[in-house]
């Protein structure tokens, strides 16, 4: 079973900046479609970002919330996907999770998602 590990969590004061990681334990890992999420405190779990990677390879979506601030990429070399945060305010605190979906579905819906890393916390002072 694939497992999908996250890194570069952490605590930054607002207008900060932080990278997420999240690598996949297999190499020859290859989903259609990697994203992120965030849980808030008290809220559902909500869609951050996505990147495609075996269909309309590299294309990439924003949530309104984070779009000009936060940047996905994937390093397909290192099959580690990045989630680059730039201007950091305090609502972006939450947990934040990299997933992967291996059959296309909804791009934006969690459910959509078979693979889940294990959470990173980013916390985000004013």
């Amino acid at each position: 079973q694939v497992r999908l590990v996250e890194s570069g969590g952490g605590l930054v004061q607002a207008g900060g900046s932080l990278r997420l990681s999240c690598a996949a334990s297999e190499r020859t890992f290859s989903p259609a479609v990697m994203g992120w999420f965030r849980q808030a405190p008290g809220k559902e779990r909500e869609f951050v970002a996505r990147i495609t990677i075996t269909w309309n390879i590299g294309a990439t979506d924003y949530a309104e919330s984070v779009k000009g601030r936060f940047t996905i990429s994937r390093d397909n070399a290192k099959n580690t996907m990045y989630l680059q945060m730039n201007s950091l305010k305090p609502e972006d605190t939450a947990v934040y999770y990299c997933a992967a979906m291996t059959a296309i579905g909804p791009l934006r819906a969690d459910y959509a998602y078979n693979y889940w890393g294990q959470g990173a916390q980013v916390t985000v002072s004013s």
